[in-house]
C-alpha cells in the first residue's frame, strides 16, 4: 500500500521561512528608525513578514516607567531584544532602530540570540552629533542646550559606539534609500533573504 504525501501545512511552510533581527543603534537623530521603515517597506513588497521594534514605541508601551539610569537603559534594551528574538525565532524580520547606548548590553541581546540560534546582525548608524544635533528631529539636543533636559546620549551622556558591528553606515553621506539598499545588500549576502 503506497500513501500519497500531503501537501505542506501552513505551519511547516512557515518553518523554513528565515527570520532574524536587525538592530540599528547610534545617536538620537540618527536615521535609525528612518532607515528601518524604509527597510521594512522593500522587505514587505518582496512577500517577508515585517515588524519594525521602534525605541519610542516600546519606552510607551512595554517599558513604561523606566527612567534613563544605566540600569533602566539596560533592562529596556533587554526587553526589547527579548521580543525581537521571539519574533524572529518564528521567521519574522525583526527591524529594532534602538539608541542602546552601552555595548554589554547589546551583547547581550547578540549572546541570546546566538543561544536560541537566531540570527542577529547589528547595524551602527554613525551619523556624527554634530550632524544629529542639526536634523534634531524630535527637539532633544535643543532642550538640551538650554538645560531643560540631561543625560542625552551622546552629549551629556555616554554612548560606546560598536567596535565590530556587522554594518557601518554613515548616513550623512547617503540618502535613506541608499542606506537601506546596503543594509538590504548585507542581508542577502548572509542569506537571510
Amino acid at each position: 500500500m503506497t500513501t500519497t504525501p500531503h501537501p505542506p501545512s501552513e505551519t511547516s511552510r512557515e518553518n523554513h521561512v528565515t527570520g532574524a533581527t536587525i538592530w540599528l543603534t547610534g545617536l538620537p537623530s540618527a536615521g535609525k528608525t528612518t532607515i528601518a521603515y524604509e527597510l521594512a517597506g522593500r522587505l514587505r513588497d518582496e512577500g517577508h513578514r515585517v515588524e519594525v521594534l521602534d525605541g519610542d514605541e516600546i519606552r510607551e508601551f512595554l517599558s513604561a516607567g523606566l527612567g534613563f539610569t544605566r540600569e533602566d537603559r539596560h533592562t529596556n534594551v533587554q526587553r526589547i531584544g527579548f521580543v525581537a528574538e521571539l519574533l524572529a525565532s518564528h521567521g519574522v524580520k525583526v527591524l529594532v532602530p534602538v539608541i542602546a547606548p552601552y555595548a554589554d548590553s547589546r551583547e547581550a541581546v547578540r549572546k541570546r540570540h546566538h543561544a536560541e540560534g537566531t540570527a542577529f546582525v547589528e547595524v551602527h548608524v554613525a551619523t556624527p552629533v554634530e550632524v544629529c544635533s542639526v536634523r534634531d528631529v524630535k527637539g532633544l539636543y535643543a532642550k538640551q542646550a538650554a538645560g531643560e533636559i540631561s543625560g542625552l546620549t551622546g552629549v551629556d551622556d555616554p554612548y560606546e559606539a560598536p567596535e565590530a558591528p556587522d554594518l557601518r553606515i554613515e548616513s550623512q553621506d547617503q540618502t535613506v534609500r541608499e542606506s537601506a539598499e546596503r543594509l538590504h545588500a548585507l542581508l542577502t549576502e548572509k542569506g537571510l533573504l
